[in-house]
C-alpha cells in the first residue's frame, strides 16, 4: 500500500506545460463512456483518460494516463461521481509521457498522492533527464500535424515519485491485466491487456481516429490508424508494435485518441492496418524516420 505520509512535494517537480492551454477539442470531450463493465473513459479535449474499477466496491480504481493540461478537476470530478466521494486511485499507470498524457499529472498527484508507474525506458522523460524530439509537421498531412511544432515536447520531472513497472509484466493494482511493451511512438510506450475478455488499452500504439486531421479529431470519425505521426520516432518499432497488438486478437480496444472499437470491426481493421502499415502510415519524408 502506498504510504501517503511520504509527503511528496509536487511543487518541486518540473512541468514546463502544466498551464499551457491546448487550442483543440472534440465533440465527445467531457462526456464519459462505459466501455466494459469495469472500464470507463473520459476524453479530455483530444486525449482519453481511462478508469479501471478495482471491483472492491470501495471507491478504489486505477487511472490510466493523466490528460491534457488544466483538466485535473474534470478527471477528479468524474472519479467522484462514478466511484463515490471517497474515490481514490491505487495507482496511475502511464502508457507514455507525451504532454497530452501527463498534462494534469502534478495536480492529480497533489490531490490523490497515488504512486505512478511507467516502463523503464520511459523514465528518462519522466524524471527530467530527457526531452522528446520536437514534433515533425512533415510527417503527415492535416492541420493538427501542421500545428504540432507548437505542442510541448519537453519531458517532466516527477523525480522518484514515478517508478518502473515490474519486469514480469504485472501491473500494481490491476491483477487481471498485464502490460505489453509497444514502442515506436516513444521508447517506453506500453499497452495494457486483459486476457479473459480480451480488452486492450492501447495508448497511442494505435489510434481510432486520424489524429493528424483537425476535422476527424473534432468529429471523432472512427477508423484505425497507427500512432500520431508527428510525435512518432521509430517507425519500424511502431510497425512491430501494431503486429504485436493484432496478434493479441483483442475484442475491444480503447486508445489514447479516438472512440472504442469492438468485435469484427476491430479484427478487420487491425488485420488491414498490420498488413498495410508501411504504405498507409509510414511517412514518405520525415525527420524522425529510423
Amino acid at each position: 500500500m502506498f504510504d501517503r505520509t511520504l509527503n511528496w512535494d509536487v511543487r518541486l517537480m518540473r512541468n514546463e506545460f502544466e498551464h499551457k492551454w491546448i487550442p483543440l477539442t472534440s465533440l465527445v470531450s467531457g462526456h464519459p463512456m462505459q466501455v466494459v463493465n469495469d472500464v470507463l473513459f473520459l476524453t479530455t479535449q483530444i486525449v482519453n483518460v481511462i478508469y479501471v474499477d478495482s471491483g472492491r466496491d470501495t471507491g478504489e480504481f486505477t487511472l490510466i494516463d493523466a490528460g491534457v493540461p488544466n483538466t485535473a478537476q474534470e478527471i477528479i470530478d468524474l472519479a467522484e461521481r462514478h466511484f463515490g466521494s471517497h474515490a481514490q486511485p491505487n495507482a496511475l499507470i502511464l502508457t507514455h509521457g507525451h504532454f497530452d498524457h501527463v498534462g494534469s499529472i502534478l495536480e492529480l498527484i497533489d490531490h490523490w498522492g497515488m504512486p505512478v508507474y511507467a516502463h523503464q525506458d520511459e523514465l528518462p522523460f519522466l524524471q527530467g533527464r530527457a526531452d522528446y524530439p520536437p514534433a515533425d509537421p512533415g510527417a503527415a498531412n492535416g492541420l493538427i500535424a501542421k500545428l504540432s511544432p507548437t505542442f510541448p515536447n519537453q519531458g517532466i520531472d516527477l523525480d522518484d515519485h514515478v517508478q518502473a513497472l515490474p519486469e514480469d509484466c504485472s501491473i500494481p493494482g490491476m491483477p487481471d491485466w498485464r502490460w505489453i511493451h509497444t514502442p515506436g511512438h516513444t521508447p517506453g510506450h506500453i499497452s495494457i491487456f486483459r486476457e479473459r475478455d480480451r480488452t486492450l488499452i492501447a495508448g497511442d500504439a494505435i489510434t481510432t481516429v486520424q489524429q493528424e486531421s483537425l476535422y476527424d479529431v473534432f468529429t471523432q470519425k472512427r477508423e484505425l490508424h497507427g500512432p500520431p505521426a508527428y510525435f512518432t520516432t521509430d517507425w519500424e518499432r511502431a510497425r512491430q508494435s501494431v503486429q504485436t497488438i493484432a496478434a493479441l486478437e483483442p475484442q475491444v480496444v480503447i486508445t489514447g485518441h479516438g472512440l472504442p472499437v469492438y468485435g469484427a470491426e476491430l479484427a478487420d481493421g487491425l488485420r488491414e492496418l498490420a498488413e498495410h502499415f508501411q504504405d498507409w502510415e509510414v511517412p514518405k519524408d520525415s525527420r524522425n524516420m529510423h
